[in-house]
């Protein structure tokens, strides 16, 4: 199974905007909501979606929307918070996976891949929370430092059991971080690449090399 899909989003345990617990048809009608928020947000600037233009879409009034959310923001925190939940699932592919070797290379693949499904599914949303980011809001900060964490966490620790393959000045939590920016920067910037002629396969392949020296301290297998 993918990494990203075995993220799904958790939205269940949830409340309501005025507190209380949705049943079945409240948590049908907010995943309702909130899936329709992310579909406009493929089409339409955040700072431009309306409560309207989602409980029309949802097929509900939007009298029923602020029984969930307080506002459009809301809803996407919600959003994004069940998507940074897709950073556990990458960590745990990080930690559990073999790293040596052959083995360890198809491991890296399988990590940079698990990169750009997680910003395709999520290319939207993402853009909202690097935005919000970049102007200050620490709620949607934190949500992405959350995200990138658990990843640079997990790297760490794999790092540090590759400690006699690298210099002995290296800082495993530099080397993970670093490591972390460049997947996230080359996960976001995809289709600029290709604007630019690179294709995406060459991308995955130059990345999984990058990935598996950086960790592991050696050449990636074939050099």
């Amino acid at each position: 199974m993918s990494p990203v899909k075995a993220g799904k989003r958790r939205t269940d345990g949830a409340r309501a905007a005025d507190g209380r617990t949705p049943g079945n048809r409240g948590r049908a009608t907010r995943e309702r909501l909130l899936k329709c928020t992310a579909d406009l947000l493929e089409k339409t600037s955040y700072r431009d979606l309306t409560v309207i233009e989602i409980a029309r879409c949802a097929g509900t009034s939007p009298a029923t929307f602020y029984q969930y959310f307080s506002d459009v923001e809301a809803a996407i925190l919600m959003l994004a918070r069940a998507m940074a939940g897709h950073g556990a699932a990458l960590a745990t592919l990080i930690r559990e996976a073999n790293w040596k070797g052959k083995a360890g290379f198809d491991t890296a693949g399988e990590l940079v891949n698990g990169f750009l499904e997680l910003w395709e599914e999520h290319r939207s949303l993402l853009r909202v929370v690097d935005l919000a980011t970049l102007e200050g809001d620490l709620r949607f900060q934190n949500i992405r430092t959350h995200l990138l964490n658990q990843v640079t966490e997990a790297l760490r620790d794999v790092v540090e059991t590759f400690r006699s393959q690298h210099p002995s000045d290296l800082d495993p939590t530099a080397q993970a971080a670093t490591i972390v920016s460049l997947l996230a920067h080359v996960a976001s910037h995809r289709y600029g690449f290709e604007f630019w002629g690179i294709r995406t396969d060459h991308i995955r392949r130059s990345v999984t090399r990058t990935l598996y020296w950086t960790v592991t301290g050696r050449q990636p297998p074939g050099a």
